[in-house]
């Protein structure tokens, strides 16, 4: 597994030392509210870290799960993951503490860059809760573009009163990343087919 950087970030495989941060932030129901697949428990807490680590000594590695970790303080507020697969996808998490604050940006921008530069992938696609207003901005601000939507298609987030909730596809192939990356940072960008995908930037 290889460590990667971002502008604020450091990121690396998962260590046992990273227990009490990620419980900590893992337990707050804000935090992981729309996902199931983060534990909010001591002992889901334990296996999510062991079986990343586990996985990251994989080679080659097909499921990478990184530790988000600041470089300015050393802490560690998130993780973001790459699954290679036959439509291979990406995905994060961030500390509440630090939303709105373009972390889950960099993240997500790592993650492309990891599959379309160390991978030669043709593409790649992300999805979400279709409330998870916040998670699929961040899809769009590095250029992906909603392929559609599911109707009833995942459980609901953990304080919805629904039993199940609609889910949101986006994507992104490699013509397109490489014409945005051409564009001057903080421009409109735009897909291959003409389609405003919000702009690049820090938030």
């Amino acid at each position: 597994m290889k460590p990667l950087e971002t502008e604020r970030l450091n990121l690396r495989k998962f260590m046992r030392d990273d227990f009490v941060a990620l419980y900590n932030f893992l337990r707050r129901p804000d935090s992981s509210i729309y996902s199931y697949y983060w534990p909010d428990s001591e002992e889901g807490t334990w296996a999510f870290i062991n079986e990343s680590i586990s996985k990251a000594e994989m080679s080659p590695c097909y499921d990478i799960q990184y530790a988000a970790v600041t470089k300015a303080g050393n802490e560690l507020i998130g993780s973001c993951n790459f699954v290679l697969a036959s439509d291979s996808n990406i995905g994060w998490i961030v500390n509440k503490d630090y939303w709105n604050q373009g972390y889950g940006t960099e993240m997500a921008k790592a993650m492309l860059g990891l599959g379309f530069e160390e991978f030669n992938l043709r593409r790649i696609v992300a999805c979400c809760d279709a409330e998870n207003v916040g998670s699929y901005r961040i899809m769009e601000k590095i250029g992906m573009r909603r392929e559609g939507m599911f109707l009833e298609s995942r459980r609901a987030h953990k304080q919805s009163l629904k039993k199940y909730s609609n889910e949101v596809v986006y994507a992104i192939d490699k013509e397109e990343w490489e014409l945005q990356k051409k564009m001057p940072s903080g421009m409109a960008k735009t897909n291959a087919f003409g389609l405003n995908c919000g702009k690049i930037n820090n938030s």
